[in-house]
């Protein structure tokens, strides 16, 4: 790199300031000619945070190599690593076997969730850490073929609301940060806040938690305390990312600064907290609850775009539709025969044109033999989304 110079320490070089890209993890910065170590090192993430420096007077900062993106050009991609490099794993197992391994991946990330929480409530010692193995099967779900894990996520169930609610947030997240091309550090820690972001919920009365019905004013602030039970819990976990930290910290702020805990505003809330924000709010809305039926993906797509631009960003909520689908796998649809089904394949398809799997027929009252419809080979079409509530049936075993 040209006029870079190389650090005692092997991994950390100097640069200009003219040549910091995103991406970059800074450790210190030279003012008035004077190395300043930084309290809190991390990866640039937004071009803003360049000019600030810039206008800082800041001519050199010490950038660590290993620590950095792979995007931001300091070293090569390694190609061998299958989780940088999808590509180099092809999909090679049955759709059921996929199915039978998502339920698998499901029920071990319930149970090292509980166990987290139990441990977090008990006061001892934790360590992100040990969901490592969850959250590398979890993004290579993404990276590959995610429709079986998604499907497999679809299946609700009301007593389990927090941990399911928590692996989907995390599952969502990882989807849409490759959605948007981030780095596959990013995905882990995005994945890392999201099964954590409800953590301070262990400290909330049970009778408010779990009320059957909506909440008083007074049960309202209470329920908020949650966030600053969350800093404190934040404060004593090991292995967090400032990431990790926002998005768990942050997805009840608002644009407009009317959120909490801390009333952040318009740029103070970074995009991770941002797609938190975003995810937390879906999420709830298409999960049915002991005092409320799930509503379908389409139907909680308006309700997003309602709560734009105050408190949602109004470009990324465009974004989460395209990454999601206006008819995700594992959503319910009528057809226009009125047969209902599961949207069962979508990876690579127009959205509009799935594989779903027909179970049902509306027109006649009754099961149907289940058949797969591949929309991009007859002359059907998805009528509408539908939520399992508006049918007299229950879909679940057909997942």
């Amino acid at each position: 790199m040209n006029n870079s110079e190389i650090d005692d320490v092997s991994n950390v070089i100097i640069i200009p300031i003219d040549q910091l890209t995103i991406g970059m993890f800074i450790t210190a910065i030279d003012r008035d000619q004077s190395k300043i170590e930084i309290r809190n090192p991390g990866q640039l993430k937004y071009q803003d945070a360049i000019l600030t420096l810039k206008k800082s007077n800041v001519l050199r900062v010490w950038v660590d190599i290993k620590r950095s993106s792979n995007h931001c050009g300091l070293k090569p991609r390694d190609k061998s690593n299958s989780l940088s490099n999808p590509l180099a794993r092809k999909p090679t197992t049955t759709r059921a076997s996929q199915q039978i391994q998502a339920k698998k991946l499901l029920a071990e990330a319930k149970s090292l969730i509980q166990k987290f929480l139990s441990d977090t409530y008990e006061g001892k010692d934790i360590n992100v850490n040990q969901f490592d193995h969850i959250i590398n099967n979890m993004i290579e779900s993404v990276l590959t073929n995610e429709d079986a894990f998604q499907c497999v996520l679809a299946l609700r169930t009301k007593d389990a609301y927090l941990l399911e609610h928590a692996i989907n947030v995390a599952f969502l997240l990882v989807t849409f940060g490759h959605h948007l091309k981030l780095d596959i550090d990013i995905l882990r820690q995005l994945a890392i806040g999201g099964i954590l972001h409800d953590i301070g919920k262990i400290r909330i009365d049970d009778h408010i938690l779990h009320k059957p019905g909506k909440l008083t004013p007074e049960e309202l602030e209470h329920m908020k305390l949650h966030q600053v039970f969350a800093i404190e819990i934040m404060e004593d976990t090991k292995g967090l990312s400032q990431i990790s930290k926002d998005v768990c910290l942050m997805h009840h702020e608002k644009i407009d600064g009317r959120g909490y805990p801390k009333g952040l505003k318009g740029d103070e809330i970074p995009v991770h907290g941002r797609m938190s924000c975003i995810i937390d709010i879906y999420d709830a809305l298409t999960a049915t609850r002991t005092y409320k039926e799930a509503m379908s993906p389409a139907a909680s797509f308006k309700t997003l775009m309602s709560l734009t631009p105050f408190h949602l960003d109004q470009e990324l909520v465009y974004e989460f539709i395209r990454c999601v689908g206006v008819y995700p796998v594992g959503s319910l649809v009528v057809l226009s025969d009125e047969r209902v089904g599961i949207v069962w394949e979508a990876k690579g398809r127009n959205v509009l044109q799935p594989i779903v799997k027909c179970f049902y027929s509306l027109k006649h009252k009754r099961y149907i033999d289940i058949k797969m419809v591949d929309l991009l080979k007859c002359d059907l079409n998805i009528e509408r989304g539908i939520s399992p509530s508006s049918l007299d049936i229950d879909p679940s075993s057909f997942y």
